[in-house]
This record gives structure tokens, C-alpha cells and sequence, in this order.
């Protein structure tokens, strides 16, 4: 995650800004800033997610590109790994020309971060997003962590999180998800090359 010096924009500018190139940025506190490729294990990871999410949600519902704006006065957006949309969410976000879900949008039901290596991504992903997506409302937010091998659930209650960590082979306890029947164990080792296929 690298800053564009000297690119600060306001949120409609960010919203129509368009270098000529494919590179991905988010907007934090009015700051350009770069999005590095996600490494090959944490997209495996997100991937992994989605097709499990999706024996309980339709694909219309499951988004791994929506950014989320989540701060109006010193603005910044989020692109999680993967989200999942609230049915009033899906239904204002049909027919946008961008997947932006704006504040004048409901927030979506979920978030998915996957924490990739270093303090700068551990900080934005267990601090910075962490009350920007409880301000922001959104219900459930996992933080996946496959460096501290664990999987942190954050339930919203009265507009703060509440946290549980699980590890190992116990089942990852979601409340937008009871049905989810997946360890700690089976979401890390989706990142690896040797995966059981008998998880999926």
C-alpha cells in the first residue's frame, strides 16, 4: 500500500479519477493510494469464501471488487476482499455504472479482509477498518489472519464490535452465516497448493 504523493482528492474526484492504467487504488482520508496485487494464497483464501457463501447467498448478493465508501469529511473508501449485499443493498447497486457502495447506501451485510504480511496491513486491516466499518454499520466483519493462523469474527452491537477468535478446528461461528460449517484450519489451507479437495 503505497500513497500517490501529492494526489489528494475529494471523493468525486476520486470517483472519476482514471489514470490510464489498470492499477487499483483506495481513497484514504483524501489520499490516493496505491492497491498492490493481493498474493496468491489471500486470493485463494477470498475465493474460497465465495464459493462457500454461495451455498447460502445468490451470486448477485457476493461481490470480491465493490468498494465501500465508509468517511464523508476526510474521505476514504475500502475495497474488502470479499462482501456480501444486503438484498436492499443488491437492489441500489443494479444498473451503477460503478460498484461503489456510496453513504447514501445501506451497508452491506458482511466483509471479508484477509490480512496480507506487514504492521501497515495488520494496522488497516485490525484498527483502521475496524471502526470504519463499525461506523459504517456493517453487521459481521472477518478479519482472516494467515500469519497468526486464526480467524477473528467482529459482530456489531450497539455500534461497536464485538470480537471472537477462533483457531485450529473449531467452527467459525458467523451470525450472518449459522449454517457455515468451516474451520479455521479448512479457510487457511484453502491459501495452500496442496488443499483437500474434500473441504469444498
Amino acid at each position: 500500500m503505497t500513497a500517490i504523493i501529492g494526489k489528494h482528492l475529494r471523493l468525486e474526484e476520486y470517483l472519476n479519477y482514471d489514470d490510464g492504467t489498470d492499477n487499483q487504488y483506495e481513497l484514504v482520508a483524501g489520499e490516493l493510494v496505491f492497491m498492490p496485487p493481493e498474493s496468491p494464497k489471500n486470493v485463494q483464501i477470498s475465493l474460497f469464501l465465495l464459493v462457500n457463501f454461495l451455498k447460502f447467498v445468490p451470486v448477485n448478493r457476493l461481490s470480491n471488487k465493490v468498494e465501500i465508501v465508509v468517511a464523508g469529511s476526510r474521505a476514504t473508501t475500502r475495497i474488502p476482499d470479499l462482501v456480501v449485499l444486503t438484498d436492499e443493498l443488491a437492489i441500489a447497486l443494479e444498473g451503477a455504472t460503478r460498484s461503489t457502495i456510496t453513504l447514501d447506501m445501506p451497508p452491506p451485510a458482511l466483509v471479508v479482509e484477509v490480512v496480507s504480511p506487514g504492521k501497515a496491513n495488520e494496522d488497516r486491516d485490525y484498527r483502521y477498518k475496524r471502526s470504519e466499518y463499525a461506523a459504517r454499520g456493517i453487521a459481521e466483519y472477518l478479519i482472516v489472519d494467515p500469519q497468526m493462523n486464526r480467524v477473528t469474527v467482529l459482530i456489531l452491537v450497539d455500534g461497536f464490535y464485538e470480537e471472537t477468535r477462533f483457531a485450529g478446528n473449531t467452527a467459525i461461528a458467523s451470525t450472518i452465516f449459522p449454517e457455515l460449517q468451516l474451520t479455521t484450519e479448512q479457510v487457511l489451507k484453502a491459501g495452500e497448493s496442496n488443499v483437500d479437495d474434500s473441504i469444498y
